[in-house]
């Protein structure tokens, strides 16, 4: 078997590669690619690879190179976790959206909207040359904004699913909380990608107990100073929001916030220094410690179960994926994109019943995937109206005057990725 990531040269891999090492029974790994275009940081990348193979006995063998098409031909599944731009533009993304009073943010709201018209492009050419190499191969889609990307991938007709770890980061934690094991932990996780709430937690499956009302009563201080927000409001929406929910719950806090700390981008780009320098050294064969704040928590979990399931069928029988909607939540259109609890298997997801959401949820889920279909509108076929418009419609935004000034600024920092600016 044969998995390729694009973007490999990121300091995620190693914790990739852990996965692959110790999940090895549950896919069966023969030869793993690491395709990137820096070929410095690739090499330091694949040789950390290699050690924490060979620590842990893999026999699989790992492949650095720049070449994409040599890369993916023969690929059974193809996962993408680049960044256009690099950090750099993630310090764009998180900065100027500040100046006109709105979140700066990567994923979300007017920076989430340069990174998608930054990537989408991208990540098409990829896709159509895997398919030209092996149209039965699978695209994972790790990269963000994982909605609009897994949109614009099916949206082509290609075999895509969307990944993301929020709700492996909720099962773990619930797990450990109830003291299970989190194969026994089932979410009722709906939503969009980075718009989702944990509604029910279940023991044993789908149709298990649903313990979230012992968890927020037992637990509830706990969950809600991880996602900082107050107590009282997981108790008022008798579920868990996701962290990214925090951006709409408390907007203005959040901008205060931001504009008096460094940036994350700042942040990750001095924690991505250190760890080259730690891969660089040979005598290190494992994920440095260091790793773990750099976010993707579980990645390598959720990568290895999904590929094992779309590949093989083995792995869990459900997993929260992002998929096509096709009538799972009635008040949204059928090639909206969606990230739900799913049966998994080689024919791809198949979203499982979704009991109708709250429509304090569903109203803000409706608001979202129409700023999701006219941000796609904007990647594909570029144009300032396009992009006034997609930041118009977000909830984030929402105000002319905003979006005008936000559309300005998005055009001037990114025109360098934009092939009609």
């Amino acid at each position: 078997m044969k998995l390729t990531v694009v973007g490999g040269g990121s300091t995620y891999t190693p914790e990739l590669v852990d996965g692959f090492a110790r999940l090895r029974d549950t896919l069966p790994l023969e030869e793993l690619v690491l395709v990137d275009p820096a070929a410095e940081r690739l090499e330091l990348v694949g040789g950390l690879a290699r050690r924490i193979l060979a620590r842990q006995g893999h026999p699989g063998r790992v492949v650095t190179t720049s070449d994409l098409d040599a890369g993916v031909d023969g690929a059974d599944a193809v996962l993408l976790q680049l960044r256009v731009g690099g950090q750099a533009a993630r310090q764009q993304d998180e900065t100027w959206p500040l100046e006109c009073g709105c979140v700066g943010q990567e994923t979300t709201g007017a920076g989430g909207l340069a990174k998608a018209l930054r990537t989408v492009p991208v990540v098409l050419d990829i896709a159509e040359r895997v398919r030209r190499t092996n149209p039965r191969a699978w695209i994972i889609d790790f990269t963000n904004p994982v909605g609009i990307v897994t949109r614009a991938l099916l949206r082509a007709g290609h075999r895509a699913v969307g990944l993301c770890n929020v709700a492996i980061g909720f099962q773990r934690r619930f797990a450990g909380m109830l003291g299970v094991s989190p194969s026994e932990v089932h979410l009722d996780h709906v939503g969009l990608n980075h718009l989702t709430w944990e509604t029910g937690v279940r023991l044993g499956g789908p149709e298990g107990e649903d313990v979230l009302p012992k968890l927020l009563s037992g637990h509830g201080d706990t969950i809600a100073d991880a996602l900082h927000l107050p107590r009282t409001l997981l108790d008022r929406l008798s579920a868990v929001p996701s962290y990214y929910l925090r951006y709409y719950y408390a907007h203005d806090e959040v901008v205060e916030e931001l504009r008096t700390k460094p940036s994350r981008a700042a942040e990750v780009a001095r924690m991505e220094r250190d760890l080259l320098r730690m891969y660089g050294d040979p005598a290190l064969d494992e994920k440095p410690a260091l790793l773990a704040r750099r976010g993707g928590a579980y990645y390598s979990e959720a990568a290895v179960d999904l590929a094992a399931a779309l590949l093989t069928g083995s792995g869990s029988p459900y997993q929260v994926v992002n998929t096509h909607n096709h009538g799972t939540l009635s008040f949204l259109p059928d090639d909206a994109v969606i990230e739900v609890q799913a049966a998994v298997g080689p024919q791809g997801p198949s979203p499982l019943p979704v009991a109708a959401p709250d429509p304090l949820f569903a109203g803000l889920m409706a608001n979202v995937t129409a700023y999701e279909h006219l941000a796609l509108d904007a990647a594909l076929h570029g144009g300032r109206d396009r992009v006034f418009r997609a930041l118009l419609a977000h909830p984030l935004v929402g105000r002319y005057a905003s979006a005008d000034a936000l559309t300005d600024r998005l055009i001037a920092h990114n025109r360098e990725h934009l092939a009609w600016a």
